[in-house]
């Protein structure tokens, strides 16, 4: 549990990482681009106010002797500009004749009054053209200052003379406060959406990391025998694919397993009954409560135990060769034809034991094929021992091998009980019995049809079931005729998988 809180907070913590530095990459370059509009603003608003203030003042000077000179009344209207556009933007307005002395300056302008002289650099720079600079307005303020300055200009014989100029000044301070007060408004804005991303991307790490939590909990619970836990998720997505995957996994497991234990419960009962039956009749005969007249007759069922047994270990060695992979063809050519005959004729005492009718047998030509004929044999030999075993006394089997072409067709259908519908796909499977009762399948421990199924895909074929309940059971199964058609039949099905 600690490793899987700690796998959560890791992603949780790299997410806000990314998510903080996108935020603080993009809160500087917002703050950046804003401010520096704000500052292009600022200094087009400050010169348009010293042009408009300029033009006012040229409409009062003397153009003969060069001086500003207002009258009262325009004085006053000039002070009322001056204080509207000053106290817009927060500012100083400075008029000041061509040797630096300041005629007139708004009501706000701290330390600045008529006594004041300016510096005839800033001047004579004012009145060549448009003038900016961040200064201390040379030495007029202690602090930093956006200064602008235009000229003031007369007509005179049709030459237009700078007679001095207007100032503009605006405190530093100001970008200072706009800056912090935009800082201000980001960084809470930030705060509180990075507090709600916090939260959802927190959720949402839950929710993704949920499943593979409960994956983990499910695995640590196979490990110890429990397959009974399943991951529960809903969505759609690839989590929810995985989780059904998972589960999917898990009921595989689980069926495994119980075929495992029902394996083994039955091998166990498989190899006690005979052998308690064969050590109980040879003691018998051994120390002679059986007697001598009665011998032959408990020997012939001791024969059958053995064989029994050698049915059981054959199995159990064919089962270990196919999961080790040790399952090895002797390819040669055989009459499939042929072999099937032979087999019939091994179980011909119990077919006329359970008087079964025999279809189709004399009707099969001889068919050659490539393959292993004791492999095939045991193909042949479990189907037919269960035709034999579930067909119903009087009923009938019938057979049928078709040439077609590149590959032959063996069919075997037998009246009976049938298979029902919901058990047809698990028959091929290891240790799956059809007949829970054992009262038909005593004998079996649901390996012949997986051998079955494993050998015909061995030789490149396929065996295919049908079956209706209480009319009959078909096994059909194909196989190539020759062992070039099997490699290339093989590479066919590896293509379409």
């Amino acid at each position: 549990m600690k490793n899987r809180q700690t796998i959560f907070k890791k992603y949780l913590y790299i997410s806000m990482l990314v998510i903080l530095i996108g935020f603080t990459v993009l809160g500087v370059m917002v703050v950046f681009f804003v401010t520096q509009n704000w500052k292009a603003d600022r200094w087009e608003s400050l010169k348009n106010n010293a042009t408009t203030i300029s033009l006012s003042v040229t409409d009062s000077a003397d153009p003969e002797s060069e001086e500003i000179v207002f009258s009262a009344k325009e004085r006053e209207i000039l002070e009322g500009t001056m204080r509207t556009l000053s106290n817009g933007l927060s500012s100083d307005i400075i008029i000041a004749d061509k040797t630096g002395k300041i005629i007139l300056c708004s009501e706000n302008a701290v330390g600045i009054d008529t006594s004041t002289t300016i510096d005839p650099a800033l001047i004579t720079a004012a009145m060549t053209g448009d003038f900016t600079e961040l200064s201390d307005f040379g030495g007029i303020y202690s602090n930093k200052y956006y200064v602008v300055g235009v000229p003031i200009n007369i007509m005179r014989n049709n030459e237009l003379v700078s007679i001095g100029a207007v100032f503009v000044t605006s405190s530093s301070s100001h970008y200072s406060e706009y800056v912090i007060t935009l800082i201000k408004i980001f960084c809470s804005a930030g705060i509180v959406t990075f507090a709600l991303i916090f939260c959802g991307v927190g959720v949402y790490s839950y929710q993704l990391t949920k499943p593979l939590q409960q994956m983990a909990k499910a695995a640590k619970a196979f490990g110890k025998g429990d397959f009974s836990i399943r991951v529960h998720v809903k969505s759609k997505d690839e989590i929810g694919e995985l989780a059904g995957a998972f589960n999917s996994m898990a009921d595989s497991l689980a069926a495994s397993e119980g075929m495992r234990r029902a394996f083994v419960a039955n091998v166990s009962h498989e190899l006690k009954t005979p052998m308690t039956t064969i050590a109980g009749f040879i003691d018998g005969i051994l120390d002679g409560t059986i007697p001598p007249e009665r011998e032959k007759y408990y020997l012939n069922i001791v024969t059958v135990e053995v064989k029994r047994l050698s049915r059981l270990v054959t199995s159990m060695l064919a089962l270990s060769r196919i999961d080790s992979g040790e399952l090895k063809m002797m390819t040669q050519s055989f009459d499939i034809s042929s072999t099937v005959l032979n087999t019939f004729l091994t179980f011909e005492q119990k077919i006329d034991e359970r008087k079964i009718n025999i279809i189709g047998l004399e009707d099969n030509q001889p068919i050659f094929i490539e393959g292993d004929p004791d492999m095939i044999h045991q193909v042949v030999y479990n189907l037919v021992e269960n035709a034999t075993k579930f067909t119903e006394v009087g009923g009938s089997i019938t057979v049928s091998v078709e040439d077609e072409g590149s590959d032959v067709v063996v069919s075997i259908t037998n009246t009976g009980p049938g298979i029902p519908p919901e058990q047809i796909g698990f028959i091929f499977d290891r240790f799956y019995k059809t007949d829970k009762s054992r009262s038909h399948d005593k004998n079996g421990m649901g390996l012949g049809l997986y051998i079955v199924k494993t050998i015909i895909r061995l030789h490149g074929g396929d065996i295919t079931a049908e079956s209706k309940v209480d009319e009959f059971t078909r096994f059909k199964f194909r196989l190539p005729k020759k062992k070039e058609t099997s490699k290339k039949r093989s590479g066919k099905n590896s293509q379409e998988k």
